[in-house]
């Protein structure tokens, strides 16, 4: 796609009307945001290193298969492999793209009246493996309600969670829900303290709130969440994976909260000390 200097754009950016409608409901479909062209060279790349099953990468720390073939210690709802699109040269385009209308989706400015930027997290590929075979990996389950901002350690919220399918997807391949308005109820606790259930059972009032219907994608569609917003997906009932890719963002002035973090290494780091420029650099 083209943007409006006529050069070749890896995304489009963002309408006034998708901003509204994140600030709104917490979450936003941006259809056919993403170049195709760019979508098929994230496939190959993904493809490369899972193998075509998505289950073919090796085993992460700490994960062994049985003599049943589970896979013990991984993820139940996909299996991630991270994508290293900071040094990439199909993703790295892609992530400076996003962080522009990330910025505008945040849309918060600080005491000087300035545009809060947006600083990147992390990414990875993320299929979900199909829940009729058995898997290396486990990731073929299906993914519980829960909110994502108590697993990042961070101290303050805005950060968001960019969903992009590598191909198109209806609801048999396991594509998300979210809880409309569920952003505005606080932070709700880690998906791992509700005793093997849900959000949605363990806070009840998420069910007086409207639940969005199970995502439909065309090739080029996305979603986008905040870190606060309740969201959940089926199980991937298709024979082959559910590809996709996941770019988390945070707010420039994030600061790590001191907590246990899987997502980075702390070794160096102090409590409440902002995120630095290089492992987390300003996007956008």
């Amino acid at each position: 796609m083209d943007d409006s200097t006529g050069l070749k754009s890896p995304c489009r950016l963002v309408t006034a009307e998708e901003v509204e409608h994140l600030h709104e409901h917490g979450w936003v479909k941006l259809k056919r945001f993403v170049d195709p062209d760019v979508l098929a060279r994230m496939l190959e790349l993904a493809q490369a290193k899972m193998g075509e099953d998505a289950d073919s990468n090796p085993l992460k720390a700490g994960m062994t298969v049985g003599s049943d073939g589970a896979a013990k210690g991984a993820l139940a709802y996909f299996n991630a492999e991270r994508s290293g699109g900071l040094s990439n040269p199909v993703l790295r385009p892609l992530i400076d793209e996003i962080g522009k209308s990330a910025t505008k989706l945040l849309g918060r400015r600080n005491n000087a009246g300035a545009p809060v930027g947006i600083r990147y997290y992390n990414d990875f590929f993320v299929p979900k493996l199909p829940s009729t075979k058995s898997s290396r990996h486990g990731g073929n389950g299906a993914t519980a309600f829960h909110q994502d901002y108590i697993t990042f350690a961070v101290d303050r919220t805005g950060g968001m969670t960019f969903w992009i399918p590598l191909e198109p997807y209806g609801p048999d391949a396991g594509t998300m829900s979210f809880v409309s308005g569920s952003h505005r109820l606080g932070v709700l606790g880690d998906y791992t303290t509700y005793g093997g259930s849900d959000a949605l059972a363990v806070f009840p009032e998420l069910r007086d709130l409207e639940m969005s219907e199970q995502m439909t994608y065309e090739l080029g569609d996305i979603t986008v969440h905040t870190h606060l917003t309740i969201h959940g997906a089926g199980a991937n009932m298709m024979d082959r994976p559910r590809w996709g890719y996941l770019l988390v963002v945070q707010p420039e002035d994030i600061c790590w909260n001191g907590s246990p973090c899987p997502n980075f290494d702390t070794t160096d780091m102090a409590p409440w000390e902002a995120l630095n420029d290089e492992r987390f650099p300003l996007i956008g």
